[in-house]
């Protein structure tokens, strides 16, 4: 199966140009035969929002090369020691400044000097980083099959076809970005590449030039969106809304689906992980309402058990414990380093989420909180351990801090310092994260609550969010 399906059309924005059939096919062939050119090895692809980018992840794609997908703001320092561990065939769309040692600037590019390196695993098709704009991101590995059951499964439930037009109103790198990518155009729909984002005053002015049917969003975005009494009746052409990134809450998952409904269209909200390629549920519009708070049924193909605290699995209704995905889209693993991108696939295709949950009667999930210490802010998983060693670390002062999941940002309890100090730390975690700093709540507290061992006291914290 082919990822860019019969009929796809490509409408690049920025620069006034649609690619389709043919001429999108010898686009992509092209991509591919370039990327051939290079060294053994994976590929490095930053991925802005703009035609060149989604032309070379999908030259990559097509021609069976393995490419990681990197956000073009990833920190100097993070991007060094990912190539160092990795040793890319390529940094495609490198960023200006010192090209690091073994490599040489090639047409806008860093290029491996040496011809040796790992061949990644024949099914290993894409790569994205884990949470770690702070630290060292692992790399998720993804097959081809991964990918495309993923995006059949999401079109299937959305009810994708060759009619719907999608807008790029997420990063491309990110794995909710992607998975709006492929779903539109393996189906043979069309994709409008706008950088602006929802915000941006030129997103709204393509969603209505080129008749744009969907609008994906992280919680973030409809938190925004309300804020600035956005009306789909503006948008003639906008009949569905999508939601996932992240839990939203239920009063602004009612009012959106209300208003879109009022309009004549429809809601879903997904969960997943970048480990599932990236969803593994999907909300059936028309139960929306009367299952607010749901995560939903598992998407097709897959299934869900919730494994007990004595280890035992169960799909009983109302029992918490960890959410486990069973499916063909779970990843084939985690690579740190460049050896481990040779290795086949590891999990069998049983994801354990790290969540927890439960299932009702009817098979949907509901999820209740975490195993790990995993925040979202604005739908960017962050290791909350991670933000804590950079606020220790950003020179503001502060020494004991202790980060808690507050929805779709994170808190922040600095021991012993004023609100000024606090947010001096907010911005300077922001500029590291490139998340706007609202995003971090650094509350001043007088001392941070520890348990008897001696740690942090994270529940007691969770309380006074």
């Amino acid at each position: 199966m082919m990822l860019v399906g019969d009929g796809a059309r490509l409408v690049d924005v920025a620069g006034d140009r649609t690619l389709a059939g043919e001429e999108l096919a010898a686009e992509v062939a092209a991509s591919g035969a370039r990327l051939a050119e290079l060294p053994a090895g994976v590929l490095f692809a930053r991925m802005s929002v703009d035609l060149a980018s989604v032309l070379r992840y999908l030259g990559a794609f097509e021609s069976g090369r393995a490419v990681a997908l990197i956000d073009p703001a990833l920190d100097a320092d993070v991007l060094a020691g990912l190539v160092a561990r990795f040793r890319p065939a390529a940094v495609l769309a490198a960023p200006d400044g010192d090209v690091p040692d073994g490599y040489t600037a090639r047409d806008g590019d860093w290029v491996r000097d040496s011809a040796e390196g790992v061949v990644p695993h024949p099914d290993l098709a894409v790569l994205l980083p884990t949470s770690g704009s702070t630290g060292n991101p692992k790399l998720v590995r993804l097959s081809r099959q991964a990918v495309l059951a993923n995006a059949e499964a999401i079109a299937e439930v959305l009810g994708i076809d060759a009619e719907e037009v999608a807008p790029t109103s997420l990063p491309l790198h990110y794995s909710y970005g992607l998975s709006v990518l492929n779903s539109h155009l393996l189906r043979g729909a069309t994709v409008v590449v706008e950088p602006s984002g929802v915000l941006g005053r030129g997103f709204w002015d393509a969603v209505n030039e080129h008749k744009c049917t969907s609008l994906a969003g992280v919680p973030y975005h409809y938190e925004m969106l309300r804020r600035l009494k956005f009306d789909p009746e503006k948008y003639p052409s906008l009949r569905t809304l999508t939601q996932a990134g992240g839990k939203l809450r239920n009063d602004l998952v009612a009012e959106f689906n209300d208003k879109i409904r009022a309009a004549g269209g429809q809601m879903f909200v997904m969960y997943g992980q970048t480990e599932a390629a990236p969803r593994m549920t999907t909300v059936p519009s028309d139960r929306l309402a009367e299952k607010l708070g749901s995560a939903g049924p598992a998407l097709p193909g897959g299934s869900f058990v919730i494994k007990r605290d004595d280890g035992e699995e169960t799909t009983h209704p109302k029992i918490v414990g960890e959410v486990v995905y069973r499916g063909p889209n779970v990843m084939m693993g985690y690579a740190e380093n460049e050896a481990e991108l040779a290795e086949g696939d590891v999990m069998g295709g049983v994801l354990s989420t790290g969540d927890l949950g439960y299932l009702d009667e009817d098979g949907f999930l509901f999820i209740t909180g975490r195993l790990k210490r995993i925040g979202k802010v604005f739908g960017n998983r962050v290791s909350l351990d991670d933000l804590e060693q950079a606020a220790r670390s950003a020179g503001v002062g502060i020494d004991v801090v202790a980060a808690v999941p507050a929805g779709d940002k994170v808190v922040l309890f600095a021991e012993g310092v004023d609100k000024d100090t606090c947010k001096a730390a907010a911005r300077a975690l922001s500029e590291r994260l490139h998340l706007h700093t609202s995003g971090f709540d650094v509350r001043p507290i007088d001392t941070v609550p520890l348990l008897a061992s001696g740690k942090i006291d994270y529940r007691t914290l969770e309380g006074q969010v």
